[in-house]
Order: C-alpha cells, then sequence, then structure tokens
C-alpha cells in the first residue's frame, strides 16, 4: 500500500522513507538516533491539509494520518517539504522565516532529519 496521495506531490517521500526502514540495521539506527514520533501536516497548493507520521521511538513505521501521541508535529507547504528532503533549504531558514511550524519538542523536530535524508536522491556523480 502506498502512502502518496496524488493531491501532495512530494508525499512519495514517505513511501522512499518506509522502504529506508524497512531494513532492519537502519531501522534500529534511525530509531536510536531520532527516539520520538514525528508528524508532518502539508498544505498543498488547493490548501488542503494532510499528515503523515514516522514513529522512531519504537515500531519504525511510515503511516497516514495523526498517532494518538506524538513528540513533534511539523507543518509546511507541500513544495517546501520536497526542497527540504531535497536538501536545497535548511529546516532552521525555514523555521526561522515562518515556513515551518513546529509544536511539541522543537529539539526532537531537528532529529527528523536523520530520516529525511534517506528519502534523498543520491547526488549525481559526474
Amino acid at each position: 500500500m502506498t502512502l502518496a496521495d496524488p493531491a501532495f506531490p512530494s508525499s512519495g517521500t514517505f513511501d522512499l522513507i518506509s522502504a529506508a526502514l524497512s531494513n532492519p540495521s537502519a531501522r534500529a539506527s534511525a530509531i536510536k538516533a531520532a527516539n520520538g514520533v514525528f508528524v508532518f501536516t502539508l498544505k498543498n497548493s488547493s490548501g488542503a491539509t494532510a499528515s503523515w507520521n514516522i514513529d522512531l521511538k519504537e515500531s519504525g513505521a511510515v503511516a497516514q494520518g495523526v498517532p494518538e501521541k506524538s513528540d513533534v508535529t511539523m507543518s509546511m507547504a507541500d513544495e517546501d517539504f520536497q526542497k527540504l528532503v531535497d536538501g536545497k533549504v535548511q529546516a532552521q531558514r525555514m523555521f526561522m522565516t515562518g515556513k515551518l511550524k513546529v509544536k511539541g519538542d522543537v529539539m526532537k523536530a531537528t532529529k527528523a532529519e536523520v530520516v529525511l535524508k534517506s528519502a534523498r536522491k543520491p547526488a549525481a556523480k559526474l
């Protein structure tokens, strides 16, 4: 089952993250590094919102929706999320300019980058 939603072009990223976390050693490493439940709420160009969560506290699972308990919720535009995943923009800069809203443990939010990097396309080699 795919986590991608056609109304949110960047949501395919969650399938990539889920695939990366299917490797037991990668999952254990991400859980050890992040130790939290992260919710990403994205807003698309038509103004609709949707949420996905990544459990890096216990299961290492990625799912659509908001879980009962989470450590941090990060809200941003769909296109900004894609830029963040691609490494084209820094989360700190997005936060400081108001493009990224964080609810919950702000310090825990910095740990989300560990898993977002797993969805980046490899850099082209010359």
